[in-house]
C-alpha cells in the first residue's frame, strides 16, 4: 500500500514546489526579452552557473536509479565513470569554452554554422532537441514513480503534475528562473541523500559498524576494474575513456549545458564552473551510491527485493522512513526537485534551440522583443508538453532508466561532438563532407546498438560517444580527401 505522509511530510514537498514558484514569479519581472528569459542577460556569477550545470545533470535519475546501481554488484564502480566526466569537462573549458564566447551566441550550434554552414547547424540541433526531450521524459518517468508510491495517486497524474509545475515556473521566469531554482534544488536533494544515509544506519541493528563491514566484504567500495570486458560498463578503461568522451559531448555539444555557460558573466566565469562542478559531482555520485550500498546492507538475507534496482530507494522510503516527521516530504521534495531542476532546463534549452536554429533564421523579418519573448515561452510550454507524453509511455521501456538516460545521451552527443572536432581540428573539411562523416557515424552506432547483440556482441554504453565521435571525425576527415572541393564545398561561413 502507498505512504500515506503526514502534515509534516505534505509541508516540506509544499515548500519546495511553493519556492520553485515563487522564484519564477520574482523572476519574471526583469523578463522583458528574450535574451533575458533564455540566458538571464549573461549576468550570472560563476558559483551560480556551477550549481546550476550539477543540478541539470542530476535528476531522478541520479537520486534514484544511481542508489539502484550501489545496491546490485556495480557498487562503487559507477564512479570510475566520474573520472571520465571530470576528465571531458576540463577539457570543455579548455578548448571549447574560447569558441562559445566569440560573439553575443544564442545557441551552441551556431558555431557550427559559422564553420560549415546551415546545414550542419541543423542537422546538429535535430540531433540534441531528439535527445534532450526523450532523455528528460524518462527522467520524469522517473520521478512520477516515486509520486506514484508515496502519494497513491494514479501514474499518470503523477507524470502530468510534475510537468505542469516545471512547466509553470519556467514559463514565469526563464533562465533566472531556473538557474536559482537550481541551487535551492541542489542543496535540498543533496540533504536528502544525507539524511537517508542516516536513516540507514539507525534502522541497522549494528549500526556503522554493521554498514562498513558489510561494504568491505561484499567488495562494494571496490572502485577500480581493470578488466577488458567491452560490454562490462564498470571498467576503469570504459569509465575514464568513455566517460570523458560523453563528458565531452554532454557538456560541449549540448544546448542545455552551453545555455549555461552563455549565462555567465564572463569565459572565465564559466570555466570555473564547469571546472569545479566534475568534483561536486564525482561527490554527489558517490553519497548516493552509498545509499545504495547502506540499502544492500539492510535488505541482506531478506525477501524484500524491488522488482526493479530504480524502485530500492522509494521502497525503503515507503517501508521504513520515519513517518510524519517531515523526512519522507524531504526525500519526495528532493527527488522533485532534481526532476524540475533538469526539466525546466531542458525547456529553456529547447526553446533557444528551436528559435535561433529553425525559426529566426527562416523569418523575413525579426518581430519585437515582446512578440519574440511570447513565443520563446510557448516553445518551452510545448516542449515540457512533449516530455509529459513522453514519461507517460515511458513506464514500458526496459533497463534502468540511468542506463537508459546515459545510452542515449553517448549515441546523439558523441556524433555532436564529432562535428564540432572537425571544427575545431580542420580546416579542409566543409559542409557535406562533414555531414557524411555524421552520417557515417551514426550507422556505426547503429550497427554497435542494435545489431552486434543480435550476434550476442554487447558493448557497454559508455563507449557509444567514444566510438560516435571518432567515427564522425575520421570519416568527415576521410571524404574531404576523396571528394574534390569543387563538389564538396570547404571554408568559414560568416
Amino acid at each position: 500500500m502507498p505512504l500515506t505522509i503526514g502534515w509534516l511530510d505534505a509541508i516540506a514537498m509544499l515548500l519546495v514546489i511553493g519556492s520553485a514558484v515563487l522564484v519564477g514569479v520574482l523572476a519574471s519581472r526583469k523578463n522583458e526579452s528574450s535574451e533575458s528569459f533564455l540566458v538571464g542577460n549573461r549576468e550570472f556569477p560563476w558559483w551560480a552557473i556551477l550549481g546550476s550545470i550539477v543540478a541539470t545533470e542530476t535528476s531522478a535519475a541520479t537520486v534514484m536509479s544511481v542508489p539502484g546501481t550501489g545496491f546490485g554488484p556495480t557498487g562503487m564502480k559507477f564512479l570510475q565513470l566520474a573520472i571520465g566526466l571530470c576528465i571531458g569537462k576540463a577539457v570543455v573549458a579548455w578548448v571549447l569554452m574560447p569558441m562559445y564566447f566569440d560573439g553575443k551566441l544564442m545557441s551552441a550550434y551556431e558555431v557550427l554554422r559559422r564553420r560549415f554552414g546551415e546545414r550542419v547547424r541543423l542537422a546538429a540541433a535535430v540531433l540534441f532537441l531528439v535527445a534532450r526531450n526523450i532523455g528528460d521524459g524518462l527522467r520524469l518517468y522517473l520521478a512520477a514513480i516515486v509520486l506514484q508510491e508515496l502519494l497513491g495517486w494514479n501514474y499518470i497524474v503523477c507524470v502530468i503534475a510534475t510537468g505542469l509545475v516545471t512547466i509553470v515556473y519556467t514559463w514565469l521566469g526563464g533562465m533566472r528562473s531556473v538557474v536559482w531554482n537550481d541551487c535551492i534544488q541542489l542543496l535540498v536533494y543533496v540533504a536528502g541523500g544525507i539524511v537517508t544515509v542516516f536513516v540507514i544506519a539507525a534502522a541497522l541493528p549494528g549500526g556503522w559498524s554493521q554498514l562498513w563491514e558489510f561494504a568491505e566484504r561484499s567488495g562494494k567500495l571496490q572502485v577500480f576494474d581493470i578488466g577488458r570486458d567491452v560490454s562490462n560498463p564498470w571498467t576503469i578503461w570504459a569509465g575514464v575513456l568513455g566517460g570523458a568522451f560523453l563528458s565531452l559531448g554532454t557538456h560541449g555539444a549540448d544546448q542545455m549545458m552551453v545555455q549555461r555557460y552563455l549565462s555567465a558573466r564572463s569565459r572565465q566565469a564559466a570555466s570555473l564552473a564547469v571546472l569545479f562542478s566534475g568534483l561536486v559531482v564525482a561527490a554527489q555520485f558517490a553519497l548516493f551510491l552509498f545509499v545504495g550500498v547502506g540499502l544492500a546492507c539492510f535488505y541482506e538475507g531478506t525477501s524484500v527485493q524491488p522488482d526493479k534496482p530504480d524502485k530500492v530507494f522509494v521502497t525503503f522510503v515507503v517501508n521504513e522512513f520515519p513517518r510524519n516527521m517531515g523526512l519522507v516530504g524531504l526525500i519526495l521534495a528532493s527527488i522533485l526537485a532534481a526532476t524540475m531542476s533538469t526539466l525546466s532546463s531542458s525547456l529553456t534549452a529547447s526553446a533557444s534551440s528551436m528559435l535561433h536554429d529553425f525559426w529566426l533564421p527562416r523569418s523575413k523579418s525579426v518581430p519585437d522583443e515582446r512578440t519574440l519573448l511570447s513565443r520563446t515561452r510557448w516553445l518551452a510550454c510545448g516542449f515540457g508538453l512533449l516530455q509529459i507524453i513522453i514519461g507517460i509511455h515511458a513506464a514500458t521501456w526496459g533497463d534502468t532508466v540511468i542506463n537508459n538516460a546515459l545510452t542515449i545521451a553517448g549515441f546523439v552527443f558523441g556524433l555532436l561532438l564529432g562535428l564540432f572536432a572537425l571544427g575545431v581540428f580542420t580546416r579542409r573539411v566543409g559542409e557535406g563532407a562533414a555531414l557524411m562523416g555524421g552520417a557515417m557515424g551514426l550507422v556505426v552506432l547503429l550497427i554497435v546498438q542494435f545489431v552486434l547483440p543480435v550476434w550476442e556482441y554487447k558493448v557497454a554504453f559508455d563507449w557509444l560517444a567514444l566510438i560516435g565521435s571518432v567515427t564522425t571525425f575520421s570519416a568527415g576527415l576521410l571524404f574531404s580527401f576523396l571528394i574534390p572541393r569543387s563538389v564538396m564545398e570547404s571554408g568559414e561561413h560568416a
